[in-house]
């Protein structure tokens, strides 16, 4: 991994555009290929980023760039889409490369883990005529738990927790954002699934049009039949 503080100004290009206007910002260059924008806040969600499979190209600027003041040119650009991401950098003011070797991959706890497999086996808890496309669906910044298609053939994105907080609602959210970049999967609907649901994820899910669901562990274990109590 690459890690780069610059003083740059930042240009996306493609389904849509945006800009970042000069100032000081972590530039994250992954094994992978993909580019992250990151500023000194907004926690852990970048400001930009290019997610793989992508190329990217470090040139000498122009004269006329020269004369802004730009050191350096970075050109990321998407292989599916020709989305373009141009990074101006006027200062480098760190550099550093490190070797972080393959890594393990988070392990969930056993429930949820549990919890994501049952679901798989049984992905007809989403709905009528909903069918599995894959578990851990991998993204540029980590796994879904589950990636689905409804009866009409849309892309679902499930995320499991076994308490569900404000927490698992903003990393779906942040996992809905990517996936409907992608022109193949979008547009791509969110289910927050938990054995329980705090009040206020559930009304920010709500908020961003994420529906929630509560599951039954014991009926997706076969251990008690839902339909048949009472209560």
């Amino acid at each position: 991994m690459r890690l780069v503080i610059a003083k740059c100004s930042v240009d996306y290009a493609g389904r849509l555009s945006a800009h970042l206007p000069l100032a000081n910002r972590l530039l994250m260059v992954k094994s992978d290929g993909s580019l992250l924008v990151h500023s000194d806040g907004g926690s852990y969600k970048p400001l930009n980023w290019m997610s793989p499979p992508c190329t990217i190209t470090m040139d000498e600027p122009s004269d006329e760039q020269r004369d802004a003041g730009i050191v350096e040119v970075w050109k990321v650009t998407q292989k599916k889409t020709d989305d373009i991401l141009v990074v101006s950098i006027h200062e480098i003011l760190h550099d550093s490369a490190h070797e972080l070797g393959v890594d393990p991959g988070l392990q969930k706890d056993g429930v949820e883990a549990h919890l994501q497999k049952l679901m798989a086996e049984q992905i007809e808890v989403l709905g009528e005529g909903h069918t599995l496309v894959r578990r851990e669906y991998m993204t540029a910044i980590g796994p879904v738990d589950i990636l689905a298609r409804d009866a009409a053939g849309a892309a679902v994105a499930v995320e499991i927790k076994r308490r569900g907080d404000i927490d698992g609602v903003e990393q779906l959210t942040r996992y809905l954002e990517l996936m409907n970049r992608d022109p193949h999967l979008k547009p791509v609907s969110g289910v927050f699934a938990a054995q329980e649901i705090k009040p206020q994820a559930r009304t920010l899910a709500e908020d961003r049009g994420i529906r929630c669901l509560i599951l039954d562990y014991d009926a997706l274990r076969g251990l008690d039949d839902s339909e048949s109590r009472l209560f």
